[in-house]
């Protein structure tokens, strides 16, 4: 069968459209990886523990279909009940399914520009209008006073911007806004502040959360939405049937149950996250004030971001380079040990120098 016919089969939507580029990822063990914002340390002992007893012998059986036992943990956390709680295969499929349950085919889906990259590409899978809304010069909140959508994926603390919105401008659009607002917090750990209470008191509010990123669970993909009853409803209608399996269900309860030990390598994260700040500044440098697990940072201008994120990248050390016009001129640097972060230091002093 010829390319010509083949494309016809092809949803003309999804022939047209350009799928998410995740950030590169390296089996070399020399490389200093701080480009996808994964955790440099490990998760709770508890993980390893519960891996360690797993039966196997188990895997012949279908895994609990909605992860009751996690939705139960989740609900205890945040004070909800567990009919509140969605848990889903990352936090990929939560946005997801969002754009299937509360998007109609003439409906529109809303995010900031820049922010994370997936969301538009959800909306081109749904062959929907998107609505994006520009941030400022210096990536602040300017939402136009008329502005209403289906669904709007609001990133706060945003990335790949790092900043925290403010509380009262995120509160005045749920609250005038007359679609769903996701309030994706998958850096909120590393921040001064969350949302969590907008999603227990507004109907058209979710919070989504992820352990990819303070939990130290990239690997296992496990994410979550907390909000109303009946949007939870609606996206346990069209879930995959066996969304999570049995493994990850009694690794990621595991984590959950040692929250003590997230919290303490979050404080580590951030402790280093200042002291990359304070070099950057010395070297001109200008960062966004940084409440996530990465900084969002422009080089100098006789060095340039691309030439840096290239010569970064030939010496070993990956970095994240989102071309645009909105983004083109910075650099995304994930915090990581104090030693990986020492050397991306001392390799920026002698270049720079």
């Amino acid at each position: 069968m010829d390319e010509i016919a083949v494309s016809t089969m092809i949803r003309e939507s999804v022939d047209a459209m350009e799928g998410y580029v995740p950030g590169e990822q390296t089996l070399d063990p020399r490389t200093i990886k701080l480009n996808t914002n994964e955790n440099p340390y490990p998760p709770s002992p508890r993980v390893s523990e519960a891996l360690r007893e797993f039966d196997s012998e188990r895997l012949r059986l279908y895994p609990n279909p909605v992860g009751q036992k996690l939705k139960e943990r989740i609900a205890e956390l945040h004070g909800c009940a567990p009919e509140q709680v969605f848990v889903g295969n990352g936090s990929d499929e939560v946005l997801a399914l969002c754009t299937r349950a509360f998007v109609e085919n003439d409906g529109t889906i809303g995010y900031f520009d820049p922010s994370y990259s997936l969301y538009p590409v959800l909306a081109d899978i749904r062959d929907v209008a998107k609505h994006p809304v520009s941030l400022g010069d210096r990536f602040d909140w300017r939402m136009p006073d008329d502005y209403d959508v289906s669904l709007f994926f609001l990133t706060n603390p945003n990335a790949p911007t790092s900043m925290l919105f403010p509380r009262m401008a995120v509160e005045a659009f749920c609250r005038r806004s007359t679609g769903v607002v996701l309030i994706d917090e998958a850096y909120v750990d590393f921040s001064r502040a969350n949302c969590m209470d907008l999603a227990l008191s507004r109907d058209n509010v979710l919070v989504a959360r992820t352990l990819s990123k303070s939990f130290s669970l990239a690997g296992l993909r496990l994410g979550y939405c907390v909000g109303n009853a009946r949007l939870i409803e609606a996206m346990m209608k069209i879930k995959d049937s066996y969304n999570l399996d049995m493994v990850t269900q009694a690794l990621a309860l595991a984590a959950l149950n040692d929250v003590a030990h997230m919290r303490a390598n979050v404080e580590r994260v951030k402790a280093t996250r200042e002291r990359l700040a304070a070099a950057l500044a010395e070297m001109g440098f200008a960062s966004c004030p940084s409440e996530t697990n990465f900084i969002w940072t422009r080089p100098p201008a006789a060095v340039g971001a691309q030439a840096l994120f290239e010569q970064l990248r030939a010496d070993g050390i990956l970095v994240r380079y989102f071309r645009g016009e909105r983004t083109g001129s910075h650099i995304r640097i994930t915090i990581g040990t104090d030693a990986q972060v020492e050397t991306l230091i001392g390799w920026l002093r002698e270049r720079l120098s």
